[in-house]
């Protein structure tokens, strides 16, 4: 989580200075969900990801300088700098890309998962996508073939509350997507996203479901971006919303600090140990090729 945080403040950076162009969807706040659920996840299982997703790559073993070249446009990214922010790949750790579009990724990961059934593989896929993705109707096709099929599929919605600028009050009937899954006569479950271990227990139970051959779940992770949506998007949030996620009791590191016990010490020396190795990551990005034509 503190590598997702501080590589995605270092993106910031780079973002304003100029070095990192095009437009960012920062993971800052969101940190729990991917690292809780990539810690149930082997490297032979598949990840689709999201525009927001260097989170995603990062907890599923992504190298920091490969991903740091990417986001710069240089030869060395993990996409050969053609990707940029939202199109990152690594398929030698099963990342099969981030995806633009809003649900994008979902119908693939269902691929994926049927894909390992087919070969006989106990791998598994998983899908994230955020509130927005909800609405979206391959969700509902994608879920309703892992339920007939009983496909090793696991959805992760990051209910972060806003699909773009669009509050989730005005776009549901009902806030508890978990309870979308039920139609389709799969678990869903919903958790609390900001906590790491409850997201990683509800993560290993439906991986352990996928493995066994039951099928498909639905995982609801409630969460809050504590940055806009992108770069280039005013945040008009309401300031009170904005104060009360923000609160130091909400953030998921500082939340997993106390329940680990770690002292603000420990995690100063993570945090420095960190640092250097983003330091390297961007002096690599620095110095690396452009693109070959």
């Amino acid at each position: 989580m503190l590598s997702i945080r501080l590589f995605e403040q270092r993106v910031k950076q780079l973002y304003r200075a100029g070095e990192i162009v095009g437009a960012i969807h920062l993971y800052i706040g969101e940190e729990a969900i991917a690292t809780g659920v990539s810690e149930a996840l082997r490297r032979d299982d598949y990840v689709f990801s999201t525009h927001r997703g260097h989170g995603h790559l990062i907890a599923k073993g992504g190298d920091l300088k490969r991903m740091m070249a990417e986001l710069m446009g240089k030869g060395t990214g993990c996409s050969r700098g053609c990707g940029g922010s939202m199109h990152m790949f690594d398929l030698s750790i099963g990342f099969m890309g981030g995806n633009g579009i809003v649900g994008g990724g979902i119908s693939l990961a269902l691929g994926a998962a049927f894909s390992a059934q087919y070969r006989g593989t106990d791998s598994v896929a998983v899908a994230y996508f955020g509130d927005g993705g909800m609405y979206q109707g391959v969700l509902h096709e994608s879920l309703n073939l892992a339920a007939k099929w009983k496909l090793p599929f696991i959805a992760v919605c990051e209910n972060n509350r806003y699909a773009a600028t669009t509050p989730v009050a005005k776009a549901a009937a009902s806030h508890d997507f978990s309870t979308y899954a039920a139609p389709h006569g799969i678990p869903g479950v919903r958790v609390d996203g900001n906590d790491c271990l409850a997201v990683h227990k509800a993560a290993q139970q439906a991986v352990a479901r996928a493995r066994a051959g039951r099928g498909a779940t639905l995982l609801d992770c409630e969460t809050y971006r504590v940055e806009p949506h992108c770069g280039i998007i005013p945040d008009d949030r309401p300031q009170e919303e904005r104060e009360e996620w923000g609160r130091i009791e909400n953030d998921p590191i500082e939340r997993s600090r106390r329940r680990l016990k770690l002292t603000q010490q420990q995690i100063a020396k993570l945090s420095a140990e960190i640092e250097r190795k983003l330091d390297e990551a961007v002096e690599f990005a620095r110095q690396s090729p452009m693109p070959h034509a």
